[in-house]
């Protein structure tokens, strides 16, 4: 192992400087921190963690080469390594080895490549699903029981019973629990018996790495996958209209949000998160699906739109920025919402999974980040990015692709966390009809600004419209996003009764009645919709209108501590008769006066609810308009976020310059070191060289010393102590000077020849 260590340091001191910024590019955490010289940085490629990292981000193919490379054992031949891969494409495996190289997972030496010793407990035991070599499974084994010639003669006598125990092991796991009894017992016995199997423990046996190969026929790999699969894909059209229009409803979305949780904002669960109730009403009101309405929920507060308003009892609701991202231009709103999902660490697609707590993963809560899920969004948009412009890839062959790309990751988590990135990069509009937009590459752009994504979106957002089309069946249709005081004031008169490329609104009593409440009157409230309207307002529209306006406001709440009154006693007496009401306690002041102790809003509702359509009057007697709430949390103060320069060709080139100025500084002081007189000091124990220098004194004889000034150089001195005491050394230097020396600078000693 010490020579491993030695020989991986030689090796990449012996490398250039284009090939050592090749290491670093290729591992970015060798060069944090920055290592002091190109010994550091040796000693740093060989641990296990940063090896690990590097094993980890290997695709396929060089993960194979690389297992091929530890099976065939130190300074094997590329012949071997080409036999056990089973391939003859010399050029292939060759171009991987290099790269396996270029990443300091390999080093060479005079006898040939050698795999870091970290690289094999990387892997574990079983390499490629064969067990470990006999000589680690069973240390007295004979030679003769790790030979093919051998195995294969003992595989010839076996039973069939045994052959077939053995082909489930071929393949992997090499490990296997030990039967007690019954015709599997005698088999396994016989096996145990002819060193094919080996026991591990008492009731567990392992297939040693030599059985299994002969087994495979010498072949590491049941399938060979240097390369990676391609990508089936087919020609879609107008792929950017689509994702404009897509990138259009989430806006719509985001906005609709924001308008419902400003005017009733949910709590925020006592561990943090959205309430599995709270996000269904917001799914209902944004007429989503379950997944969709998290996505927008995430969306917006991966964007600073929403957030805990950190009060006693929190609440979500929008924040300050809202305002400013509301009034900017469509495509700096989608370039703000785009860019923050790309570089989001939550995955809404997690949201209602059951998580390792007692219940499901709540919107905005905990258990929905993982930090994963950002690397896999750009591998995605990546490989969407590699195929011709206006091609949408099958999802199936797409998988197949990133599972090539990063084999250590679960298959069946992997595969859903891509159908998860497809559905949110369609719904986002980064993608459409499954085809990356014009806009997606430029997201995906290297440095990525918002101003870039504006501008690339922006040509593609349908121009929101100023019109509405009523018709006869009190439903309004939007053919399009609505310019903003239209949209806003569609919201308040109406309710959404579809939604598409056109959005169908409705109106009803109770619409109409809340812009009446919001202080509309009935003829404002006929003029913009006649205004906004390409068609003629049709006359049930208008009685809808009138009627709702009529009975709006004959019944009038006001606090006594609430009173009501109106001048159509037959509607007090209605209320004094209603079972409904009894709750409230009504009493009759005046023929056209009642009273209750019920808080006036409190009121206002319960009348409300039971068919009667009051208005809250004021203390002067002038109607109080209901205005919509809008919450806003204020946006807390972020201090400057932690600068880190980017592990680029610049940063990397300046590092390996000052590796090497630290390696030419040190072979000086080597070579300086080789020049002095007397004999080479090593750094020892403060306690050894404590006693080396009292058996000096005992012994009347001179000692070399390593001595540190106050600037840190060390220099040798031969002297002759005289006494030990109070943490100094008196003696006398070469010259015949007594002199003072303090202990805990003296860095080692060795006494004189």
């Amino acid at each position: 192992m010490a020579t491993s260590s030695r020989s991986l340091a030689d090796d990449i001191r012996g490398r250039s400087d284009a090939e050592l910024i090749d290491l670093v590019l290729a591992r970015p955490d060798l060069a944090r921190p920055a290592p002091a010289d190109l010994t550091s940085l040796a000693a740093r490629a060989g641990t296990r963690a940063s090896v690990q990292r590097a094993v980890e981000a290997l695709d396929r193919g060089h993960l194979q080469v690389l297992e091929a490379l530890v099976v065939a054992g130190e300074g094997a031949g590329r012949g071997a390594v080409l036999q056990l891969l089973g391939s003859d494409d010399v050029e292939t495996v060759g171009s991987i080895v290099e790269d396996l190289w270029r990443a300091a997972l390999l080093w060479r030496g005079s006898d040939g490549e050698h795999v870091v010793r970290t690289v094999p407990e990387v892997l574990g035991s079983s390499v490629a699903g064969l067990g470990a070599p006999m000589r680690e499974l069973r240390p007295s084994s004979p030679p003769e029981d790790g030979d093919a010639d051998h195995i294969r003669a003992a595989l010839a006598d076996a039973p069939d019973e045994a052959r077939t125990m053995l082909e489930r092991m071929t393949w992997g796991p090499a490990f296997g629990v030990l039967p007690t009894s019954g015709p599997g017992h005698t088999t396994a016995r016989w096996l145990l018996e002819h060193h094919l199997l080996v026991p591990v423990s008492v009731d567990r046996v392992a297939l040693p790495r030599e059985v299994g190969l002969v087994l495979r026929e010498g072949r590491l790999h049941r399938s060979l996958e240097l390369t990676p699969p391609e990508i089936a894909a087919r020609h879609v059209s107008l792929v950017d209209a689509a994702a404009g229009g897509a990138a259009s409803e989430s806006l719509t979305h985001v906005d609709e949000l924001a308008a419902i949780w400003g005017a009733d904002p949910p709590r925020v669960l006592r561990a943090g998160g959205l309430s599995v109730r709270d996000l269904r009403v917001t799914q209902q009101s944004l007429d989503l699906d379950p997944e969709h309405a998290a996505f927008v929920v995430e969306l917006a507060y991966a964007a600073g739109l929403v957030a805990d308003d950190g009060e006693v009892e929190p609440v979500w609701a929008p924040t300050s920025d809202l305002d400013e991202w509301s009034s900017s231009e469509g495509g700096h709103r989608w370039a703000t919402l785009a860019t923050a999902w790309l570089a989001s660490t939550r995955a809404p697609h997690l949201v209602g999974r059951r998580s390792t707590g007692t219940g499901p993963a709540n919107a905005l809560g905990p258990d929905v980040q993982w930090p994963a899920i950002r690397a896999i969004r750009r591998e995605v948009l990546r490989e969407l990015a590699s195929l011709e412009a206006g091609s949408a890839a099958d999802h199936d062959s797409l998988r197949r692709r990133l599972a090539w790309r990063r084999p250590n990751r679960s298959a069946a988590v992997l595969d859903e966390a891509v159908e998860a990135v497809l559905r949110e990069a369609e719904w986002l509009g980064v993608t459409g009809r499954g085809a990356l937009s014009e806009v997606g590459r430029a997201l995906l752009g290297s440095p990525t600004s918002v101003e870039d994504v504006a501008a690339a979106m922006s040509p593609h957002l349908p121009a929101p419209v100023d019109h509405i089309l009523v018709q006869a069946d009190l439903t309004a249709v939007a053919p399009g996003r609505l310019v903003g005081g239209l949209g806003s004031f569609m919201r308040l008169a109406a309710d959404v009764e579809s939604r598409g490329g056109a959005t169908v609104y409705r109106f009803t009593p109770e619409s109409v009645r809340r812009a009446l409440d919001a202080g509309w009157t009935a003829a404002d409230f006929v003029d913009t919709v006649r205004r906004s309207s390409r068609t003629p307002l049709p006359q049930p529209l208008e009685y809808l209108v009138s009627d709702v306006a009529r009975r709006h406001g004959q019944t009038r709440v006001g606090g006594a501590a609430a009173y009501i009154r109106s001048d159509d006693e037959s509607v007090l007496d209605t209320m004094l008769a209603s079972r409904e009401l009894a709750p409230l306690r009504l009493r009759r002041l005046a023929p056209t006066v009642l009273v209750t102790s019920a808080d006036p809003r409190v009121l206002v509702e319960l009348l409300r609810d039971n068919g009667f359509a009051p208005v809250h009057e004021g203390q002067d007697g002038t109607v109080v308009h209901a205005e919509t709430p809008r919450r806003r949390v204020g946006s807390r103060r972020r201090g400057p976020g932690p600068m880190v320069s980017p592990v680029d060709r610049d940063h990397t080139q300046t590092l390996v310059d000052g590796l090497r100025a630290a390696e030419a500084t040190a072979d000086q002081r080597r070579a300086e070191d080789e020049g002095r007189p007397g004999p080479r000091i090593l750094a020892m124990d403060p306690v050894v060289t404590l006693s080396l220098l009292r058996d000096a004194v005992a012994e009347r004889h001179g000692v070399w010393i390593g001595y540190s000034d106050g600037h840190g150089s060390t220099s040798r001195h031969l002297i002759h102590p005289q006494r030990v005491e109070g943490g100094r050394v008196r003696a006398t230097d070469e010259s015949g000077h007594e002199k003072s020396f303090s202990v805990h600078r003296i860095t080692g000693a060795t006494v004189e020849s």
